[in-house]
């Protein structure tokens, strides 16, 4: 072809760089919040005495960070470099690449400021307040805008494998962070969520399950396909099966979200429809696995000596062993093990520190040379992180696969008397200190090898010449296009529009019939005539519940299962949670179940529990919370959180909230003479009140048939 014909254009390096750098940096703070965390749960002095450090205010920031600031930069550096070269174009918009850029390092601030002071929502990777969810939708829409914009002036002709992926994690995160995101706010930093109990726990981990997949997954799909084959300088194995894992992958991961609520109040069918096609899940994420690996085929002897790919094989190999582990724990014989111990947190980490991290890691190695115009400063010291790294994985897995094995085995165990062999959930907690220990260990030497990394990306800069804009050169895009005979899916993907359309469809198709029925039909959550909304003093507690993060420990959802109805009382029903906004099911257990707690112990063994927990229940490794017994709990906003529950359908009697304030000065009244006459005195507007409160009130809506065992 004659020179005369190609256009010349530029690439934008310095968003890349950015990006790359942002990814380098929050993954630090990140990793260094997870292993404080970790070191929380063996050692409770690590809570550093404060509100703002307890594990239930930086479990969040730690998922937060990793997820949002360390894998969500990583992605935005991945895709603003591979597709303007996949496309033969600059980004469309270079305003809207930056105004993605700081608005979301904008959001991750926000997170690391809320999070600690309590500002949360508490839902599982949502648990940022309204205004910052507004913004959120803003940066995305802008960052997809900017993807759609340069599509439109692409001078390639056909859309890449890597783009497909790009533009279904856009839609389906826009979906998915808009209805999760319905609430209607109290004041600034405060809301209620617009659904309640049964119905936002199926839209939660709707929302939850396909945020890993949509978030954490599919655009990383995109860039396997684009970084490998550049890396290995092989094509990609099969078109036709990237096709095939496409389509079914984004179908079939839709459907598969109730498998996190399995043998909960949630309808029957509904934890059926999650299962079955959480089952099918296995079959497109192995295809995608096995395309990746294959693509390799001739390249054995490169990937023994280039650290790039060692990072790259085992990021595949480790998303290959998550996607097939998480289908089997959607069995429900397997679900009945597994769930509510260190397993999922095992399995979770599978996926996050092997496929997430190590294949940004193997990115960052290949792109950074390029984008500097020099090579790699150390491949010894890259083999070195990829080693450290390798095991630190291995350190941080395994002991939790012995540990939520022990959890199960201990829990579930009657003896010769036919009653619980271990009734104290603390007894299997003394059990498992040594497994913490190790998964820090392991964290540790994960966080190691990215400061080697990073130090090794420094030099690499500094030995280098950063090239801010790369030259490329290719035809316009002809107008006129007619081929004959052409292959149907070849034919879509030069349509990007029809192609997002049916992408959204495909996507739209399985969280529609789940959750419409869950939300209109009335008999999916049977109604109690007992149950009543929350007093306004309980209601702060719960609040205040909420604001500590209490449910990243204990669960308030009792399953069917002998072994849980003796420990914590009758089981949990769906009419118990119709005022429960948000719901608080919770994901793990590191402490009992809570949602029969109410009524079990008096008004003072909460306030010396909370105070010093090792008191109440000797070896406990509860963080202590002191200062509730001298904070003063702001209620300037309870007439407005009555109000606001009024307007989301909470029967409190008209005009309530003028009373509102009334009422929770009478109920603490009660709750400071319980204390009192067990001679403990505090003030009526403290936080441990409201919290005694909430706790006394938790599961007694309903009649209990009395347990023999010692909770």
């Amino acid at each position: 072809m004659n020179d005369a014909t190609l256009e010349r254009f530029h690439y934008d390096n310095k968003i890349v760089k950015y990006f790359g750098a942002a990814t380098i940096i929050w993954g630090l703070v990140g990793m260094l919040v997870g292993l404080l965390a970790a070191t929380q749960l063996f050692l409770p002095e690590a809570n550093l005495g404060n509100p703002y450090t307890t594990f239930g205010r930086i479990r969040p920031l730690h998922t937060n960070a990793v997820i949002f600031a360390f894998v969500g930069n990583a992605i935005f550096a991945g895709v603003y470099y591979s597709m303007p070269r996949l496309l033969k174009t600059p980004m469309w918009n270079k305003s809207l690449s930056w105004f993605h850029f700081w608005g979301w390092q904008f959001i991750i601030l926000l997170a690391a400021i809320t999070l600690p002071l309590g500002i949360t929502t508490s839902k599982e990777y949502a648990e940022l307040e309204w205004p910052i969810d507004i913004l959120i939708a803003l940066v995305w829409v802008a960052f997809g805008a900017n993807m759609i914009g340069t599509l439109i002036k692409r001078r390639e002709r056909h859309m890449y494998v890597a783009i497909w992926f790009y533009l279904a994690s856009f839609v389906t995160v826009a979906v998915l962070h808009i209805f999760n995101s319905f609430e209607l706010p109290v004041s600034f930093l405060k809301s209620y969520s617009a659904y309640a109990g049964v119905q936002d726990a199926l839209v939660q981990w709707w929302y939850g399950h396909n945020a890993v997949a949509f978030f954490l997954t599919t655009p990383f799909l995109g860039m396997m396909y684009y970084f490998l084959p550049k890396a290995a300088n092989r094509p990609v194995y099969s078109y036709k099966l990237s096709i095939v894992h496409f389509w079914s992958l984004i179908f079939i991961y839709m459907w598969a979200g109730p498998h996190h609520l399995l043998y909960t109040a949630l309808p029957e069918w509904a934890q059926v429809l999650g299962t079955v096609f959480s089952v099918m899940l296995v079959a497109p994420s192995w295809g995608g696995m096995v395309n990746g690996l294959l693509t390799l085929r001739g390249a054995w002897d490169k990937v023994r000596s280039e650290p790039v790919l060692k990072f790259m094989v085992v990021a595949v190999t480790a998303y290959g062993m998550a996607t097939f582990e998480g289908p089997m724990l959607s069995l429900k014989n397997v679900n009945a093990i597994a769930h509510y111990t260190d397993w999922i947190v095992g399995h979770v980490h599978i996926g996050g520190l092997g496929w997430n991290g190590f294949f940004t890691f193997g990115m960052l190695y290949w792109m950074w040379p390029r984008l500097f115009k020099t090579s790699i400063y150390s491949t010894k010291l890259a083999n070195t992180h990829f080693w450290l790294g390798t095991l630190g994985i291995i350190f941080y897995a395994l002991p939790l696969y012995v540990s939520g094995l022990t959890q199960f085995l201990m829990l579930k165990e009657f003896n010769e008397a036919g009653r619980l062999a271990y009734p104290n959930f603390l007894e299997t907690v003394i059990q498992i200190v040594p497994m913490y220990v190790l998964r820090a260990l392991g964290g540790l030497l994960y966080l190691v090898g990215a400061v080697i990394m990073i130090y090794n990306m420094w030099m690499t800069a500094k030995q280098g010449t950063f090239q801010e804009t790369e030259e490329d050169q290719a035809p316009a895009l002809a107008k006129t296009y007619n081929p004959s005979g052409e292959f149907w899916h070849r034919a879509w993907e030069r349509k990007p529009v029809f192609f997002t359309i049916l992408a959204t469809l495909a996507i739209a198709i399985g969280g529609a019939i789940e959750i419409i029925p869950t939300l209109l039909i009335k008999s999916n959550v049977p109604t109690i005539s007992s149950v009543k909304p929350y007093t306004p003093l309980e209601l702060e507690g719960r609040d205040l519940y909420i604001a500590n993060g209490c449910v990243g420990c204990h669960s308030q959802m009792i399953r069917p299962f002998r072994s849980e109805t003796e420990r914590y009382g009758e089981y949990s029903k769906a009419g118990e949670f119709v005022y429960d906004r948000p719901f608080l099911w919770g994901s793990k257990r590191t402490g009992p179940d809570l949602h029969r707690i109410g009524g079990k112990y008096p008004d003072s063994w909460h306030y010396h529990h909370m105070v010093d927990p090792a008191s109440m229940s000797p070896g406990s490794l509860m963080p202590s919370y002191p200062w509730m017994t001298t904070n003063e709990l702001d209620i300037s906003d309870l007439p407005a959180k009555i109000r606001t529950l009024q307007k989301l359908g909470v029967p409190y009697p008209e005009g309530f909230d003028q009373q509102a304030t009334a009422d929770y000065e009478k109920q603490a009244a009660k709750v400071v003479a319980n204390l009192k006459d067990a001679g403990v005195e505090v003030a009526a507007n403290t936080e441990i009140v409201a919290m005694i409160a909430y706790l006394q009130r938790m599961g007694t809506d309903i009649k209990q048939q009395p347990t023999a065992s010692n909770k």
